[in-house]
């Protein structure tokens, strides 16, 4: 059988020639798809990947912004690294751009410094993204400002602003809520507490709402003593709990804004030797990876990293690359709903 020469660099490293010459293709078609254009047959396009693939090519991806004038490259924005919530949805954020041929930028920190807002909006700028998930749950408003002002699609969470460059992901907390406190009832609760997050972010608030109407369709009162206010951390459920434990009428079940206030909770429910979930069930809100790993495995209200993740690259994808089917739409919505594991069970008085 004959073989086919494949030519390369003078310094042996495979280029788009090489690539071309291997998948039997022009150069133009091996640049074409690399920037994704449709123009290439699904065929066509394989062989060209499965050529990259065998050469180990990586392409240049500076080169090909400077040609395309896109950089292929967009940006993510979220407020409290330290919350495992955020790196498992920049994990899976970053898993959906990848593979649909978009790079990504990460930006964190405290939104309210007005030092770290330009930094971020000057990295953002000089990479030319193509867009911005600001997905800081509510306290993105001065970077919205910056960001709009120089005409960069954007995506929020929760929060619709009068914008043709800006969509909104809206959250449907209200099911998973609900779920959360009808199960409880179910068991035969009837003293429910709720530990709120900061009054700062739309999400917080948004949750709070969906609580206080929960417990009122169910037939209860929202007793003032038993919202207590908290900041989404360990500690903020730490000395939540703290607070409740002070009451003369205690509750027997907790609801949390947030699944770290929900393992701070069960930190200070230990200290306290009280057991879970015998002397108090508790649950969570958001399902991050630690939750199924607490003693005992925590009950909580799933938000999917994953759906949220791509419906925020979608949001943004489709402002890139514009779509008849979808124009005009800029609010997608959400799912929540009720894990149950082991940190909820019956009263032991009701």
């Amino acid at each position: 059988m004959a073989r086919r020469s494949i030519k390369s660099n003078p310094d042996g490293k495979p280029d788009i020639r090489t690539v071309a010459s291997l998948a039997r293709v022009s150069i133009a078609t091996v640049s074409r798809t690399i920037n994704r254009s449709t123009a290439v047959s699904e065929k066509l396009s394989k062989r060209v990947w499965q050529a990259i693939e065998q050469l180990n090519y990586f392409p240049n991806t500076h080169a090909r912004s400077l040609v395309s004038g896109r950089s292929r490259i967009v940006g993510i924005v979220v407020e409290n690294i330290t919350n495992p919530f955020f790196p498992e949805l920049i994990a899976s954020f970053e898993e959906v751009a990848v593979a649909n041929g978009y790079e990504l930028l990460v930006s964190s920190g405290k939104i309210e410094n007005a030092a770290q807002i330009e930094r971020i909006v000057r990295r953002m700028l000089e990479r030319k993204v193509e867009g911005v998930a600001v997905l800081t749950f509510g306290s993105e408003e001065s970077v919205l400002d910056q960001l709009a002002m120089h005409g960069i699609p954007l995506v929020l969470a929760e929060f619709v602003v009068d914008n043709p460059m800006v969509s909104t992901i809206e959250i449907d907390y209200a099911t998973g809520v609900r779920e959360a406190v009808e199960h409880l009832v179910g068991l035969g609760h009837r003293r429910i507490a709720y530990l709120a997050g900061p009054h700062t972010l739309h999400s917080a608030e948004t949750r709070l709402h969906c609580f206080e109407s929960s417990v009122v369709a169910c037939g209860l009162r929202a007793r003032k003593e038993w919202v207590v206010d908290g900041d989404h951390t360990l500690q903020g459920g730490v000395t939540g709990m703290q607070k409740l434990l002070a009451l003369k009428e205690r509750p027997t079940a907790v609801i949390c804004s947030n699944d770290m206030t929900a393992i701070g909770v069960l930190h200070a429910a230990h200290q306290a030797k009280m057991s879970v979930p015998e002397d108090l069930s508790v649950i969570g809100l958001d399902d991050i990876a630690f939750t199924e790993f607490t003693l005992p495995p925590l009950t909580t209200i799933g938000l999917s990293r994953h759906a949220l993740a791509r419906a925020a690259f979608e949001a943004l994808q489709r402002q890139a690359e514009p779509d008849e089917a979808h124009v005009g739409k800029r609010i997608t919505t959400v799912g929540t709903k009720l894990v149950v594991r082991e940190s909820t069970a019956p009263p032991k008085t009701r």
